[in-house]
């Protein structure tokens, strides 16, 4: 015989029928707690009833607080992975490999989804995990969210996009091949990234990727020019990269060793053996 639902959690569904059609798909616990009285759920027994739901899969725990409408909903279709990060730390930009992605600038699929914060941003963590730890990412049934937190300044280069019925934050390109020039670890490897600037090619806008690259610190900017040098953009396109000042050499590939020829004119290390531009 099929198991039964138990009495006690018809109201419950009937909340997640009215979440469904109110367009709820995320949702607090603050807001089933608004509409519970519209559905007869009392206030004592809606944690008990969010958990039941959970339980029977028709709700997904995204973390304390915040949960999300589970396929199993008739006439709901699943929240992507992008909306999930949206709801899971303010501010929010889908980035990285993620966004990499997402432009089209890669054929790998990564297996995280990577997503952009500021420091001051309460993350959220797997349980007995330290506050703000984002090393190992955080894991909703089988996606897991990298959070990279920089400082509040340095949120920016963000469009708004949408993914299906979810209307949501990511780097633009320019933005996103620059954290590629500084963190290419979350890209696979640097081949990947250089790989990505020969594929958006002439569509690179030069002259924001120049400003936002000024923003950010010198390492950046060296690099920078010395990537679209290579690509063969005019030197005259290059003067604010080639002028800002910086102190040392810095790699080329920061996430590799510090070998290979000095490049004076960016003060840049090529540590990448065997190295093809263009």
């Amino acid at each position: 015989m099929p198991r039964r639902r138990p009495r006690s959690t018809r109201p419950g569904i009937e909340l997640v029928r009215k979440l469904s059609a109110e367009g709820d798909r995320i949702f607090t616990t603050e807001r089933a707690r608004a509409l519970a009285p519209t559905v007869g759920l009392s206030e004592g027994y809606l944690r008990q009833a969010l958990h039941h739901l959970v339980r029977l899969e028709w709700l997904v725990r995204l973390h304390n607080g915040l949960y999300a409408l589970s396929s199993t909903v008739p006439g709901v279709s699943p929240s992507h992975e992008f909306e999930v990060a949206m709801a899971l730390v303010k501010p929010a930009a889908i980035s990285h490999w993620s966004a990499l992605h997402h432009h089209g600038l890669t054929e790998q699929i990564p297996r995280q989804v990577f997503v952009l914060t500021t420091r001051d941003a309460s993350i959220p963590r797997a349980q007995g995990e330290k506050r703000n730890n984002s090393k190992s990412g955080y894991r909703v049934r089988n996606v897991t969210y990298q959070f990279v937190q920089v400082k509040p300044e340095r949120f920016f280069g963000t469009e708004k996009t949408w993914v299906g019925e979810a209307r949501v934050t990511i780097t633009d390109p320019e933005r996103t091949l620059l954290d590629g020039l500084a963190m290419p670890r979350y890209y696979g490897d640097f081949a990947e990234v250089l790989h990505a600037f020969q594929l958006w090619g002439d569509s690179l806008d030069v002259a924001r990727i120049t400003d936002y690259a000024l923003r950010l610190d010198a390492s950046i900017v060296k690099r920078l020019g010395w990537v679209l040098e290579h690509q063969g953009f005019a030197r005259s396109e290059l003067k604010l990269l080639e002028q800002h000042p910086v102190k040392g050499y810095r790699k080329l590939d920061p996430s590799g060793p510090r070998t290979g020829p000095r490049n004076r004119r960016w003060m840049i290390q090529e540590n990448l053996a065997g190295l093809v531009m263009g």
